[in-house]
């Protein structure tokens, strides 16, 4: 099968890399000077018997040449434009771009990439100022301290015959007000800061210093895998707060009982055959679904992302994934799968959904609800929902559900399930 056009610009780029002249290169090819020519400036595909003459002139493997080098900016080029608006770009002509204008298309795709990432940050940081308690308690401090310092100042300005005593009275509420703002404002740049470390006096969520921990272990206790899971108590121990130590080994101790539900190299070895089905893998284990989820989420370098939330709908834990936004304090999206299991306990929930805003991808997802009993059989039910996400690419033929992060942030007109207008459709309004 012929390779793309892409490949001539490819061709030259090496041979003018390796100092050899055009002339030179057809005849260890065995082609024309002319024809070789005609394919590196793109008016010619290169067969499958040239591509391997011209690749072994070149001392190269055929695979520096072919088309599948490019496969990731044809991708970015295609999410860059499916996001404009009025101006449609000539998707039949992007490959024959692509290899003519080399640099302009890594330039285009590179900005798509930025843009995408700034808009995952807007709605992040949107997210936080919106619905974090810690962030709003801390605002209201440092607002009480500033009218409280504005008072006193008034009254000391525009006051001439103050008492002396209650002229330092004053005065000494200045100071601890001024002092009481101070320390707040630390706090409060300290958290925004976000440097992936609590501190006991900072107001970070527990759970988000677990997610931190758990983060920049790469999402992997190789200690756990190894029977030694108290060889974390020393990191846990230096975790800032008491509450997010004991989320810290509560989740130890269920990541202990997983792996000896599921232990490493068989589970690696199992996934091949069982293509990666969750439910295949839980019988052949003899567990439960959930488990399973945690497990494939939490190997090393897994590319999974993992989100579990309780009965009402909170959000438990997350293992992000790039491009699909976890709100951090506001309720998340309805049209995640994630609830859909969730109203549905027992049955698997499979979907590929794509996400909305400028930077919108595709994902495929797997979401899973187990109902428990801690009461007996007379007691609550406790359900407890989990949904894997994959990326899915960006191009692909079947019908995908159109979803967003959270209402306040999400662009996407006419939704059926939004619970408040939009800031960011208020803005483009």
């Amino acid at each position: 099968m012929p390779t793309t056009t892409l490949a001539g610009t490819r061709l030259r780029q090496r041979r003018l890399t390796m100092g050899l002249r055009q002339a030179d290169l057809a005849t260890r090819a065995g082609i024309s000077a002319s024809y070789l020519n005609l394919i590196e400036h793109n008016r010619r595909r290169i067969g499958p018997d040239v591509l391997s003459r011209l690749a072994a002139a070149l001392g190269l493997p055929e695979a520096a040449l072919s088309e599948g080098a490019d496969n990731g900016l044809m991708d970015d080029l295609r999410a860059a434009a499916a996001v404009t608006g009025e101006a449609q770009a000539e998707l039949d002509r992007i490959e024959d771009f692509a290899g003519r204008f080399p640099g302009w298309a890594g330039l285009l795709a590179d900005l798509h990439r930025r843009t995408s990432r700034l808009a995952r940050a807007v709605e992040a940081l949107n997210d936080r100022m919106s619905h974090d308690p810690h962030l709003q308690a801390s605002l209201h401090e440092m607002l009480s301290a500033a009218s409280a310092v504005r008072s006193t100042a008034e009254i000391l300005a525009e006051t001439e015959d103050i008492p002396p005593e209650w002229r330092e009275r004053f005065h000494r509420n200045l100071h601890q007000d001024s002092e009481r703002m101070a320390v707040g404002a630390e706090a409060l740049v300290a958290y925004l800061d976000n440097s992936g470390q609590a501190q006991e006096t900072g107001i970070a969520a527990p759970q988000e210093e677990l997610e931190a921990w758990l983060g920049a272990r790469g999402w992997h206790l190789a200690e756990v895998e190894a029977g030694d899971a108290a060889a974390l108590d020393p990191e846990i121990a230096a975790l800032a707060s008491g509450a997010a130590r004991v989320l810290a080994h509560a989740w130890v101790a269920r990541a202990v009982l997983d792996a000896k539900a599921l232990p490493l190299e068989p589970l690696q070895a199992a996934r091949v055959a069982a293509r990666d089905d969750p439910a295949t893998l839980a019988a052949q284990f003899g567990t439960d679904l959930l488990t399973v989820f945690r497990r494939i989420a939490m190997l090393p370098a897994a590319p999974e992302g993992l989100v579990i939330c309780d009965g009402s709908g909170t959000l438990l834990f997350r293992k992000p994934v790039a491009g699909f936004a976890l709100p951090r304090f506001g309720a998340a999206c309805p049209l995640w799968p994630l609830f859909t299991a969730l109203s549905r306990p027992m049955v698997p929930v499979s979907a590929l959904v794509e996400t909305a805003g400028a930077g919108s991808l595709r994902f495929a997802v797997r979401a899973f609800c187990q109902p428990r009993y801690p009461g007996g059989f007379g007691g609550p039910e406790l359900r407890e929902a989990a949904m894997l996400i994959l990326p899915a690419g960006t191009v692909s033929t079947q019908d995908a559900v159109l979803l967003g992060s959270t209402c306040r942030v999400c662009p996407r007109t006419g939704c059926p399930a939004r619970r408040e207008p939009s800031i960011v459709a208020e803005a483009a309004g």
